[in-house]
């Protein structure tokens, strides 16, 4: 009943429904598992629409990378190597520094004001790093995928009379991304976990609707007792990293549905150094 309690209070604090203010006193498991489990609303919304827009970026730097013009592919290959080569957390720092000096009234565009003052936030411009940080990642898998493309695709195509676009949407984009979704794959986990790091930089969390870090740290600062709250966090996301294995091996069988047996098994190797 009191779990049924704390949920019914804390169960989507992190966005604003239930209870304004956290419990201050006589904290029990229910209340961190609960509170913890709706900050990963947030993370879950940061690495859902990271992933989302960053492979759509991914695959326009990787083309823009493997193409002969060079006025794309450098500006690609300098993209990819600055947020490739620098740490997601200095990633975030600058852009926070970056955002918080435009005009809080905002700027003009063609006789009209835009609004500059939400990109300051942590659910827009935490969210836009992780985009441009996980673009990039994703662009050099797509690419070294987009560069082992068998030849006899290529040429089997042409023989067929495919040419430009429907080529590239009927043979060479499927075959890419089956090449690079297993390495996807990890570089997805990788963003999952580095949520964690929004915590930490300078974007706030508005009126304390924080992400899982926040409340883990918030009990952990209350109890005195580090190992109640953070290994929670630490089930939370071996929980969804296992969902995430699973739907990724779901598009992985897809993307290889022509294959026979087990070749098209996605088979999980954690990326150990990065």
């Amino acid at each position: 009943m009191i779990c049924a309690q704390a949920i019914t209070d804390y169960g989507l604090r992190s966005i604003g429904i239930g209870e304004r203010i956290l419990p201050r006193t006589d904290f029990d498991l229910c209340q961190q598992v609960v509170l913890i489990g709706s900050g990963l609303i947030w993370n879950l919304y940061f690495a859902s629409f990271a992933l989302f827009f960053g492979f759509f970026l991914a695959t326009a730097l990787a083309m823009a990378k493997a193409g002969r013009n060079p006025w794309l592919r450098r500006p690609a290959d300098a993209f990819i190597f600055i947020f490739r080569g620098s740490p997601l957390f200095i990633q975030f720092f600058l852009a926070y520094q970056a955002l918080v000096m435009l005009p809080r009234a905002g700027i003009e565009l063609f006789g009209l004001t835009v609004a500059t003052s939400w990109l300051t936030k942590a659910w827009a411009g935490a969210l836009i790093v992780l985009i441009l940080n996980t673009a990039a990642y994703s662009a050099q898998i797509f690419h070294g995928a987009l560069m082992s493309v068998p030849r006899g695709d290529l040429e089997a195509a042409d023989a067929y009379g495919l040419a430009g676009w429907t080529k590239f949407r009927r043979v060479v984009w499927p075959t890419m991304l089956r090449l690079a979704w297993p390495s996807y794959t990890n570089e997805a986990i990788f963003l999952f976990h580095a949520t964690t790091l929004v915590f930490f930089s300078g974007f706030p969390a508005f009126q304390q609707r924080g992400d899982s870090l926040y409340y883990a740290s918030y009990f952990a600062d209350k109890t005195f007792n580090p190992f109640v709250a953070y290994p929670i966090v630490a089930g939370y996301f071996v929980l969804f990293t296992l969902i995430l294995i699973v739907l990724f091996g779901m598009v992985n069988r897809r993307l290889n549905r022509h294959l026979p047996g087990a070749a098209g098994r996605l088979k999980y190797r954690p990326q150990l150094v990065r």
